[in-house]
């Protein structure tokens, strides 16, 4: 287990300069959150009922006393003690072994899926963190950007090149930036709850997030052959297995349980006769066997743990098909997301020359700051648009790593 996820954690995290602090935070995540710790405490329930089912049936003990005594040739009857065990057939009990250990290995997989499930949580809140981050650091370079343009409006309104309406335009548009930024501060501390409650840990625990992350050159490696071999498909396959130690279990149960008993009848001697068996006690052994004539019961078992195994089957394949379009869809999103970030890249390049443009116009007189808000309106979206397509990139990829990893 430890091995399994010492590679997903190395598949999870890449091309982070501080790959180890993410690494670190999911290590955590695994170690105190409450729905993994529930899922191994099942686990543990389901191991131990091994130990329950390991049992013969109970031993019956008997005491019996003869209010009116009955006579025999060697004396009256006073009391009776019995005692029974019954035996279940040969290889009952090992059935019984063999099914919930089944049981508990179908359980196991619930282990195994909520960590995958947890390290892509954590991951793509780490990413939501990130791209927040990078947002708000971006809008307080285009508030500084515009404070400079304000300067530049001032001084083209004392020379007579430019009107107050564009001081207030610019000064307007920084105060939307603010706004956005103040928002976007407010949901990043609510994603930090939600990353610091996914370790189990105090709400206001800050968060450290990378402070540049970059699409790798290349996309890694996969195989869609691994999807097959994903924990939730892998669970429908314990799960039958268990079923057919569940139908031998049932084949046992339907045969034949042999009991050994012991009855034992004290007699009181008989005063009026001498003999040499006088009060002698009486010892029965005795040997039953318990047959399951009516056995519409195990039939009727045998029929359902049939047609649980094809539903089993069905669910199975519906599952497949759900996470092979996840898959498809998760990969083609992280395509789109490369390019759009490409589209976006060019697109702020192409900004910034029409900004140094603008910059240049001024030195001769002639800018016009309804063109400077175009340009930075531009700019802005193109920035945030190039985190969005990074963190869609990041998050996407957990999807493909928790599918076929």
């Amino acid at each position: 287990m430890k091995r399994l996820i010492y590679t997903l954690l190395g598949l999870f995290i890449f091309s982070i300069s501080n790959a180890q602090e993410l690494e670190t935070l999911v290590n955590e995540a695994l170690n105190n959150n409450p729905e993994i710790q529930k899922f191994e405490l099942q686990y543990s329930i389901a191991s131990e009922k091994v130990n329950e089912v390991n049992t013969i049936p109970n031993t019956e003990f008997g005491v019996g006393y003869f209010v009116s005594e009955p006579e025999t040739r060697t004396g009256a009857q006073r009391f009776k003690l019995s005692a029974k065990q019954m035996i279940p057939w040969f290889g009952s009990i090992t059935s019984r072994e063999n099914y919930v250990n089944a049981l508990a290995d179908a359980k196991f997989e619930d282990i195994v899926i909520a960590k995958r499930k947890l390290m892509a949580s954590v991951s793509q809140s780490y990413y939501n963190l990130y791209a927040n981050k990078a947002k708000q650091e971006v809008l307080q370079e285009n508030i500084k950007l515009l404070e400079t343009y304000e300067t530049l409006a001032l001084t083209a309104v004392e020379v007579g090149k430019a009107s107050a309406v564009d001081v207030l335009r610019l000064q307007m548009r920084q105060n939307e930036m603010k706004q956005l930024k103040d928002v976007l501060h407010q949901q990043f501390l609510a994603e930090q709850t939600k990353f610091n409650k996914l370790l189990n840990r105090k709400s206001d625990v800050a968060v450290v997030v990378v402070d540049n992350l970059m699409l790798p050159s290349e996309d890694f490696e996969m195989s869609t052959n691994n999807l097959e071999l994903h924990p939730e498909l892998l669970k429908y396959d314990k799960l039958y297995q268990s079923i057919e130690h569940s139908e031998l279990l049932n084949q046992k149960e339907s045969s034949p349980m042999i009991g050994f008993g012991l009855d034992y009848i004290n007699i009181e001697p008989r005063p009026d006769m001498n003999f040499s068996d006088n009060g002698k006690d009486i010892v029965m052994p005795m040997v039953t066997l318990s047959i399951p004539i009516f056995n519409k019961k195990y039939k009727s078992q045998t029929k359902q743990n049939v047609l649980a195994q094809q539903e089993l089957k069905t669910q199975k394949q519906e599952r497949l098909n759900i996470l092979e379009t996840l898959l498809s869809k998760a990969i083609n999103d992280r395509i789109s997301a490369r390019i759009s970030f490409e589209t976006q890249t060019k697109n702020l390049k192409q900004a910034k020359d029409a900004e140094d443009i603008l910059i240049k116009s001024y030195e001769t007189g002639t800018i016009d700051f309804n063109d400077v808000l175009d340009i930075q309106e531009l700019q802005l979206k193109f920035q945030m648009n190039q985190i969005e397509s990074i963190k869609s990139y990041y998050v996407q990829s957990t999807i493909v790593n928790y599918l076929i990893q």
